[in-house]
């Protein structure tokens, strides 16, 4: 059992401690270097990097086992699926751009959307990882016209020596034919 402390010692204990902390404060990093680093998440379609804004992407799921088809729907619309008591409508994005149909197995992944009143998995070959991409790295995008991906691009930053185009997930979701999963 500690003993008792008289109010003069706790003050000087409190006193201190700031001491302390005021002087380990001036090692942080300023919140400006903080604010200037862009969070994404790089995933793959077909053999294209991409990157998604880190906060339009609300989880990533494994590609779920029990996906019911919707009949009378688009093939890039895989089916929904049961998560979490909620239906989720699973999209091929790949499919849906004009490239192949994704080949599930244990890399690829559904990066789940919540944007106004949409909530969709984006079936993705992989995921890749979250990354913190420098404000330095960020560069223009020029639209070579390869993919109809490019319409949903804003901006690309380097990473590894490859240019990753960021794609906007909001900017897909918002999109007419993305909404018209009816045939």
């Amino acid at each position: 059992m500690m003993p008792a402390r008289t109010s003069h010692e706790l003050v000087q204990l409190l006193s201190d401690i700031e001491q302390r902390s005021v002087a380990r404060l001036a090692v942080l990093p300023e919140l400006e270097d903080a604010r200037q680093y862009w969070e994404g998440l790089i995933f793959s379609l077909g053999e294209k990097r991409l990157v998604a804004p880190l906060n339009e992407v609300a989880e990533i799921l494994h590609f779920p086992t029990d996906i019911t088809r919707v009949p009378g729907t688009h093939p890039w619309v895989k089916g929904v699926a049961n998560v979490r008591g909620s239906l989720l409508p699973i999209i091929d994005l790949q499919l849906f751009l004009g490239g192949a149909a994704v080949t599930t197995d244990r890399r690829c992944r559904v990066l789940v959307i919540r944007h106004q009143d949409i909530f969709s998995g984006l079936l993705v070959k992989e995921v890749m990882g979250m990354r913190h991409f420098s404000q330095k790295n960020r560069m223009d995008y020029s639209p070579s016209g390869a993919g109809l991906f490019e319409r949903f691009v804003t901006a690309a930053f380097e990473h590894d020596g490859e240019c990753c185009p960021v794609f906007g997930m909001f900017a897909l979701t918002g999109s007419t034919e993305f909404q018209m999963a009816a045939l």
